[in-house]
């Protein structure tokens, strides 16, 4: 029979078990079933039964105590469970990597355009897109609308009930936004993780790994369903995400308020440093903290051994985040097409990008990117026209250079070169236009359209620079010269 080694906690000695023993005694050290009573519990990196149920306890009251006045938890009082879901589905869509302050108004504006999800499902691509504007993640209004669409012709109406379902039916519906409408909007058991989850879980339990590592994940989901309140799930999994964004920030976070502070190690430790420290400098101190140590050998889950405790960040050790990747370099060319007809009204060309990609569906005005082997790094208006629309504007017409823009989006730095032209309304031909979805536009009319961010921020760029004030000369250089030459005349 074959005999492996198995390694028991540091408090015990080691011994010799054949292969099926060793498969018993593991399960006895994660249930806690053995004849320890649960003393070989495998690491720092579990809560015990009471520190669940203390955990429930303290976060549940703190959070009904503590709770942010915020538009979408008033709807949650509404007796519709599929009304509750769908204010519940639409906030957590539009927190996607946005903060609470900027989602508030676009909540707001949002349900009281479409108050129910039969409302949204009427609506249109082109009115989404104008309604997001600005709140960046673009494809997020359109799966939102896509999901409505589903549930209103293939449920009848009925939102799905469970995260297992909602994640399967619904686009964009990952694994959080489909426990976190389950437990908030039907009080199904679930856990849920985010970016505030999953700092105040590290910080709890000391994990020390990267948190984008798949053994970190698996565990702080294997940590959330287990800790939730089966009674409470909506309140425990709103007040766990309250703590992170509220008490247990990224930087300097309020351990004094926290409701769970007797239970986060990454606190005792610096209770401890501070204690030996004490010690050193001669403080008599009573209270007594021991060390906080792994019992398990190479934790997925601990700090990497090239990495130490620093004293100076406390808790704020954890969670650990790889390097973020440096966004790419990109330069796009772009063409402000200012026209202005015979009674001074002005409007501006704009296109509308694919409805695949970056910004989909969104419209902006007439750009070329810059590719990297091109030379020049520039392109004159006729090239931005000619390739991007097809747009003919008159041969004296001259454009007017207003500056870079820079824009940085998750992933690409993008460096706008932006010039502008100012036409009067017989000067453009648009029989030449190869493309489909193309406008003009007011000043007042685009403030209101789907436009990007980015695209809003070339548009201040040029007002800033005056250009549109700026009178024929633009188109016809010669103009200045002409009434000189005549005012020399008439002396």
């Amino acid at each position: 029979m074959r005999i492996v080694t198995f390694w028991r906690h540091s408090a015990f000695t080691r011994e010799h078990y054949t292969t099926g023993m060793v498969k018993r005694k593991l399960k006895e050290i994660v249930t806690g079933d053995g004849s320890d009573n649960g003393l070989l519990k495998p690491t720092i990196h579990d809560f015990k039964d009471e520190e669940k149920k203390e955990f429930q306890k303290s976060l549940v009251a703190w959070f009904r105590e503590n709770q942010r006045d915020l538009p979408w938890r008033k709807q949650l009082s509404i007796p519709d469970v599929d009304q509750r879901a769908y204010a519940v589905w639409v906030s957590e869509i539009m927190l996607q990597q946005t903060q609470v302050a900027t989602v508030i108004d676009y909540y707001k504006r949002w349900m009281k355009k479409w108050p129910t999800l039969q409302d949204l499902a009427k609506a249109s691509l082109e009115e989404v897109n104008e309604m997001w504007a600005g709140l960046g993640y673009y494809s997020r209004g359109r799966r939102l609308l896509e999901g409505a669409q589903k549930v209103v012709k293939e449920f009848g109406g009925k939102m799905p009930k469970t995260a297992e379902t909602l994640l399967k039916h619904l686009p964009g519906v990952g694994r959080y936004t489909a426990g976190a409408i389950a437990s908030i909007a039907y009080g199904q058991a679930t856990g849920i993780v985010d970016g505030n989850v999953i700092r105040v879980l590290c910080r709890m339990r000391i994990i020390g790994a990267y948190s984008t590592s798949q053994p970190v994940q698996n565990k702080l989901w294997s940590l959330a369903d287990e800790i939730v309140d089966s009674d409470q799930p909506g309140d425990f999994n709103q007040g766990m995400m309250e703590l992170g964004a509220t008490v247990c920030t990224p930087k300097s976070p309020s351990c004094g308020s926290c409701p769970v502070q007797s239970l986060c190690l990454a606190k005792a430790m610096v209770d401890r440093n501070k204690l030996r420290n004490g010690n050193k400098l001669g403080v008599n101190t009573v209270k007594s903290i021991p060390d906080i140590e792994c019992a398990a050998d190479k934790c997925e889950l601990c700090l990497p051994e090239n990495e130490t405790w620093d004293e100076i960040d406390g808790v704020q050790n954890y969670p650990r985040k790889p390097g973020k990747k440096a966004a790419r370099e990109e330069k796009t060319c772009v063409c402000i097409v200012c026209k202005k007809s015979a009674k001074e009204d002005v409007q501006y060309f704009l296109v509308q990008r694919p409805q695949k990609g970056l910004l989909a569906g969104l419209w902006e005005f007439p750009s070329v990117k810059v590719e990297e082997d091109d030379e020049n790094n520039d392109h004159t208006v006729r090239e931005i026209l000619r390739k991007s629309c097809g747009l003919r504007v008159p041969l004296s017409s001259q454009s007017t250079s207003v500056g870079n823009v820079e824009h940085i989006f998750s992933h690409i730095h993008q460096t706008y070169i932006v010039q502008a032209l100012v036409v009067d309304e017989g000067d453009v031909d648009s029989s030449q236009i190869h493309m489909e979805n193309s406008r003009w536009l007011t000043k007042e009319e685009f403030s209101s359209a789907a436009v990007s961010t980015a695209m809003k921020k070339v548009f201040r760029a040029f007002e800033s620079s005056g250009t549109g004030k700026k009178k024929k000369s633009l188109a016809d250089p010669d103009r200045n010269q002409k009434s000189i030459t005549l005012f020399f005349k008439k002396k």
